[in-house]
Protein backbone atom coordinates (compact mmCIF):
# COMPACT_ATOMS: atom_id res chain seq x y z
CA UNK A 1 0.00 0.00 0.00
CA UNK A 2 3.05 2.45 0.97
CA UNK A 3 2.21 5.85 1.91
CA UNK A 4 -1.30 6.85 1.13
CA UNK A 5 0.55 10.74 0.14
CA UNK A 6 2.37 8.87 -2.54
CA UNK A 7 1.51 8.37 -5.75
CA UNK A 8 3.09 5.08 -5.80
CA UNK A 9 0.25 3.64 -3.29
CA UNK A 10 -2.66 2.13 -4.05
CA UNK A 11 -4.30 4.36 -1.31
CA UNK A 12 -3.24 7.31 -3.15
CA UNK A 13 -5.67 10.13 -3.55
CA UNK A 14 -5.39 11.51 -6.78
CA UNK A 15 -7.12 14.48 -7.65
CA UNK A 16 -8.34 14.05 -10.84
CA UNK A 17 -9.18 10.51 -10.31
CA UNK A 18 -10.51 7.64 -7.82
CA UNK A 19 -8.33 5.06 -6.81
CA UNK A 20 -8.82 0.96 -6.83
CA UNK A 21 -10.30 1.20 -3.27
CA UNK A 22 -12.60 4.38 -4.15
CA UNK A 23 -13.87 2.79 -8.07
CA UNK A 24 -14.52 -0.92 -6.16
CA UNK A 25 -16.78 1.07 -3.44
CA UNK A 26 -18.54 2.79 -6.06
CA UNK A 27 -19.25 0.12 -8.44
CA UNK A 28 -20.11 -2.24 -5.82
CA UNK A 29 -21.86 -0.34 -2.98
CA UNK A 30 -24.12 1.86 -5.62
CA UNK A 31 -25.76 -1.91 -6.43
CA UNK A 32 -25.80 -2.44 -2.71
CA UNK A 33 -27.17 0.21 -1.44
CA UNK A 34 -30.11 -0.16 -3.55
CA UNK A 35 -31.18 -3.19 -1.37
CA UNK A 36 -30.27 -1.14 1.99
CA UNK A 37 -33.73 0.40 2.93
CA UNK A 38 -31.92 3.25 5.34
CA UNK A 39 -28.82 3.24 3.52
CA UNK A 40 -26.68 3.49 6.73
CA UNK A 41 -23.31 1.26 6.44
CA UNK A 42 -21.51 -0.06 9.15
CA UNK A 43 -17.93 0.68 7.83
CA UNK A 44 -14.59 -0.87 9.03
CA UNK A 45 -11.13 -0.83 8.42
CA UNK A 46 -8.17 -3.30 9.25
CA UNK A 47 -4.55 -3.13 9.37
CA UNK A 48 -3.66 -0.07 10.96
CA UNK A 49 -1.89 1.85 13.72
CA UNK A 50 -4.87 4.19 15.58
CA UNK A 51 -3.88 7.36 16.90
CA UNK A 52 -3.83 5.80 20.66
CA UNK A 53 -1.11 4.16 19.33
CA UNK A 54 -2.95 0.45 19.12
CA UNK A 55 -2.51 -1.54 16.05
CA UNK A 56 -6.35 -2.60 15.36
CA UNK A 57 -7.37 -5.23 12.43
CA UNK A 58 -11.19 -4.18 13.12
CA UNK A 59 -11.72 -0.48 13.90
CA UNK A 60 -14.83 2.18 13.01
CA UNK A 61 -13.70 3.76 9.64
CA UNK A 62 -15.54 7.37 10.64
CA UNK A 63 -13.37 6.72 14.29
CA UNK A 64 -16.69 6.50 15.83
CA UNK A 65 -16.62 2.79 17.72
CA UNK A 66 -20.24 3.18 19.03
CA UNK A 67 -22.14 4.12 15.92
CA UNK A 68 -19.51 3.14 12.49
CA UNK A 69 -22.40 3.72 9.83
CA UNK A 70 -21.96 6.11 7.55
CA UNK A 71 -24.76 7.13 5.16
CA UNK A 72 -24.88 5.85 1.30
CA UNK A 73 -21.82 5.44 -0.55
CA UNK A 74 -20.69 8.88 -0.60
CA UNK A 75 -20.70 8.66 3.18
CA UNK A 76 -18.49 5.78 3.04
CA UNK A 77 -16.04 7.43 0.63
CA UNK A 78 -15.94 9.89 2.87
CA UNK A 79 -15.42 7.84 6.18
CA UNK A 80 -12.35 5.98 3.71
CA UNK A 81 -10.55 9.45 2.99
CA UNK A 82 -11.26 11.05 6.41
CA UNK A 83 -9.67 7.41 7.91
CA UNK A 84 -6.52 7.55 6.02
CA UNK A 85 -5.70 11.19 7.76
CA UNK A 86 -6.17 9.66 10.60
CA UNK A 87 -4.48 6.26 11.40
CA UNK A 88 -1.43 4.74 9.88
CA UNK A 89 -1.24 1.35 7.77
CA UNK A 90 0.14 -1.27 9.50
CA UNK A 91 0.37 -4.93 8.68
CA UNK A 92 -0.47 -7.91 8.82
CA UNK A 93 -3.42 -8.38 6.46
CA UNK A 94 -6.24 -10.10 8.75
CA UNK A 95 -9.48 -10.85 7.96
CA UNK A 96 -11.13 -13.04 10.99
CA UNK A 97 -11.89 -9.92 13.38
CA UNK A 98 -13.92 -8.03 10.75
CA UNK A 99 -15.48 -11.36 9.49
CA UNK A 100 -16.65 -12.28 13.19
CA UNK A 101 -17.86 -8.47 13.34
CA UNK A 102 -20.29 -9.42 10.19
CA UNK A 103 -21.01 -13.20 11.81
CA UNK A 104 -22.25 -11.33 14.78
CA UNK A 105 -24.83 -8.89 13.20
CA UNK A 106 -26.39 -11.92 11.20
CA UNK A 107 -26.54 -14.34 13.77
CA UNK A 108 -29.13 -11.26 15.38
CA UNK A 109 -30.69 -11.45 11.74
CA UNK A 110 -34.59 -10.35 12.00
CA UNK A 111 -36.15 -12.90 9.56
CA UNK A 112 -36.29 -10.59 6.86
CA UNK A 113 -32.71 -9.54 7.12
CA UNK A 114 -29.36 -10.80 5.08
CA UNK A 115 -26.35 -9.35 5.16
CA UNK A 116 -23.23 -9.03 2.63
CA UNK A 117 -20.14 -7.88 4.12
CA UNK A 118 -17.85 -5.87 1.24
CA UNK A 119 -14.17 -6.99 1.89
CA UNK A 120 -11.55 -4.35 -0.54
CA UNK A 121 -7.83 -5.69 0.08
CA UNK A 122 -4.43 -5.61 -1.86
CA UNK A 123 -2.42 -8.14 0.48
CA UNK A 124 -2.08 -11.92 0.83
CA UNK A 125 -4.49 -12.76 4.00
CA UNK A 126 -1.83 -13.77 7.24
CA UNK A 127 -4.54 -15.34 9.19
CA UNK A 128 -5.81 -17.80 6.70
CA UNK A 129 -6.69 -20.62 9.35
CA UNK A 130 -8.47 -18.19 12.21
CA UNK A 131 -10.52 -16.96 8.68
CA UNK A 132 -11.38 -20.17 7.20
CA UNK A 133 -12.73 -20.89 10.70
CA UNK A 134 -14.82 -17.99 11.11
CA UNK A 135 -16.09 -18.01 7.64
CA UNK A 136 -16.96 -21.99 8.09
CA UNK A 137 -18.70 -20.60 11.63
CA UNK A 138 -20.50 -18.38 9.74
CA UNK A 139 -21.90 -20.13 6.93
CA UNK A 140 -24.53 -21.41 8.26
CA UNK A 141 -25.89 -17.39 8.98
CA UNK A 142 -27.46 -14.82 6.98
CA UNK A 143 -24.50 -13.92 5.35
CA UNK A 144 -22.41 -13.19 1.87
CA UNK A 145 -18.94 -12.14 2.11
CA UNK A 146 -18.04 -10.35 -0.84
CA UNK A 147 -13.58 -9.89 -0.91
CA UNK A 148 -12.38 -7.37 -4.00
CA UNK A 149 -8.66 -7.91 -4.69
CA UNK A 150 -6.65 -4.76 -5.40
CA UNK A 151 -3.37 -4.05 -7.02
CA UNK A 152 -0.79 -7.36 -7.95
CA UNK A 153 -0.39 -9.47 -4.67
CA UNK A 154 -0.36 -13.13 -4.68
CA UNK A 155 -4.12 -13.36 -4.38
CA UNK A 156 -3.80 -17.28 -3.88
CA UNK A 157 -5.27 -17.67 -0.76
CA UNK A 158 -8.24 -15.95 -1.58
CA UNK A 159 -9.19 -18.19 -4.05
CA UNK A 160 -9.33 -20.87 -1.64
CA UNK A 161 -11.84 -19.05 0.46
CA UNK A 162 -13.73 -18.76 -2.97
CA UNK A 163 -14.53 -22.58 -2.31
CA UNK A 164 -16.52 -23.03 -5.28
CA UNK A 165 -15.31 -26.51 -6.45
CA UNK A 166 -15.83 -28.02 -2.55
CA UNK A 167 -17.04 -26.98 1.02
CA UNK A 168 -14.47 -24.85 3.03
CA UNK A 169 -13.29 -26.75 6.00
CA UNK A 170 -11.47 -26.08 8.74
CA UNK A 171 -8.44 -27.63 10.06
CA UNK A 172 -10.23 -29.79 12.49
CA UNK A 173 -12.41 -31.53 9.63
CA UNK A 174 -15.29 -28.81 10.17
CA UNK A 175 -17.17 -27.88 7.01
CA UNK A 176 -19.03 -24.79 5.81
CA UNK A 177 -22.60 -25.64 5.72
CA UNK A 178 -22.56 -23.36 2.40
CA UNK A 179 -20.58 -21.17 0.37
CA UNK A 180 -20.92 -17.58 1.35
CA UNK A 181 -17.32 -16.24 -0.29
CA UNK A 182 -17.01 -15.00 -3.93
CA UNK A 183 -13.78 -13.28 -4.25
CA UNK A 184 -12.44 -10.87 -7.58
CA UNK A 185 -9.22 -9.51 -8.33
CA UNK A 186 -9.93 -5.67 -9.77
CA UNK A 187 -7.25 -6.58 -12.48
CA UNK A 188 -9.37 -9.98 -14.21
CA UNK A 189 -12.52 -6.62 -14.73
CA UNK A 190 -9.05 -4.81 -16.60
CA UNK A 191 -10.72 -1.40 -15.33
CA UNK A 192 -14.35 -2.11 -16.21
CA UNK A 193 -16.98 -0.89 -13.31
CA UNK A 194 -19.90 -2.98 -14.68
CA UNK A 195 -17.50 -5.95 -15.20
CA UNK A 196 -16.17 -5.81 -11.84
CA UNK A 197 -19.99 -5.47 -9.83
CA UNK A 198 -21.46 -8.22 -12.21
CA UNK A 199 -18.35 -10.31 -10.92
CA UNK A 200 -18.43 -9.74 -7.38
CA UNK A 201 -22.36 -9.83 -6.92
CA UNK A 202 -23.02 -12.79 -9.27
CA UNK A 203 -23.42 -15.57 -6.66
CA UNK A 204 -25.10 -13.20 -4.01
CA UNK A 205 -28.77 -14.70 -5.44
CA UNK A 206 -27.89 -18.09 -4.80
CA UNK A 207 -26.50 -17.74 -1.78
CA UNK A 208 -29.25 -15.61 -0.19
CA UNK A 209 -32.02 -18.12 -1.80
CA UNK A 210 -29.56 -21.23 -0.51
CA UNK A 211 -30.48 -19.41 3.17
CA UNK A 212 -33.63 -18.79 2.79
CA UNK A 213 -34.45 -22.19 1.66
CA UNK A 214 -32.34 -23.41 4.96
CA UNK A 215 -34.76 -22.20 7.14
CA UNK A 216 -37.91 -22.52 5.40
CA UNK A 217 -38.27 -19.37 4.11
CA UNK A 218 -40.11 -19.38 -0.05
CA UNK A 219 -38.18 -16.62 -1.74
CA UNK A 220 -39.35 -15.61 -5.35
CA UNK A 221 -36.72 -15.09 -8.11
CA UNK A 222 -38.29 -12.11 -9.77
CA UNK A 223 -37.36 -10.51 -6.71
CA UNK A 224 -33.94 -11.22 -6.73
CA UNK A 225 -33.05 -9.65 -9.78
CA UNK A 226 -30.10 -7.31 -9.71
CA UNK A 227 -30.04 -4.24 -11.73
CA UNK A 228 -29.68 -4.67 -15.52
CA UNK A 229 -25.71 -3.56 -14.90
CA UNK A 230 -25.31 -6.98 -14.12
Amino acid sequence: NEDPKSPKSLHYMNPHAFNNYQDAIINVGEILEKYNHDQMFPCYGFGAKLPNGNVSHCFALNGSPSDPRVHGVKGILDAYSHCLSNVTLYGPTNFADIIKVAADKAQRAARHEYFVLLIITDGEISDLDKTIDAIVTASALALSIIIVGVGNADFSNMHHLDSDERALTTSSGLKAVRDIVQFVPMRQCHNNGAELAAAVLHEVPRQLTSYMASRGITVSYTHLTLPTIL
